[in-house]
Formats: structure tokens, sequence, C-alpha cells
């Protein structure tokens, strides 16, 4: 996936991703994949950035990659890669966390 700005540095490709992630055209992606993002992005090597990157902003349907993280659906080959894995990880919740809201974008820059 090409950047979306040529030369965007690596913290304004996390702080662009934690935006992304947080507004969402649905609440039940709204809340996985900007708690995802907390947790995940500022560890995220480059080439994870852009599997995330190519994740939430190449599919045109925001059920289909709900659907896909929860596994009610297979993910296609194309968006299968490192980061969907632990997306899909993160998303079973197996520390059984209360996830019933998106944690703020002030808090989320605040993480950098």
């Amino acid at each position: 996936v090409k950047d979306k700005l040529e030369g965007e540095s690596l913290d304004i490709k996390r702080k662009r991703l934690l935006y992304e992630s947080r507004k969402r055209g649905m609440l039940e992606n709204c809340i996985l994949l900007s708690l995802f993002a907390k947790q995940y992005l500022n560890t995220m090597s480059e080439p994870q950035l852009k599997q995330y990157d190519r994740l939430i902003n190449e599919p045109s349907n925001d059920w289909d990659i709900y659907y896909w993280a929860t596994e009610a659906k297979p993910t296609p080959d194309v968006y299968q890669s490192e980061v969907m894995d632990m997306l899909k990880e993160f998303g079973k919740n197996k520390a059984m966390e209360q996830r019933l809201d998106a944690p703020n974008l002030e808090y989320l820059d605040k993480s950098n």
C-alpha cells in the first residue's frame, strides 16, 4: 500500500492510524480498532504499520473488517497478515476486559 502522504514519518503515520482507528463508520470497529491501536501501534514495526494501514483503509465495508477480526467470516488472503492475527487474538479478549467504549483521542495522543 502506498503511503497516504509521500514521506510520512512513522510518528505521523502512528498518529494518523490512531485517529483512523477511532473514527470508524460503526461503533463496534471504533471500539475494537481504537483499543487495539492504543495497545499495539507504538510498538509496531514499519511493515506492521503498513499492514494495519492497508487493513483498516482498503476494504470498503467496515463490517467486513469486524467479521474478519472476530473470525465470523474468513479473512481474504490479501488481508491475512501478522497484524490481522494480532487483531484476531486481541478480539478474543481472553483477559475479559470491559470494552464498552473507545478511548478518547486526547488520551490516545498523549500515549505518544
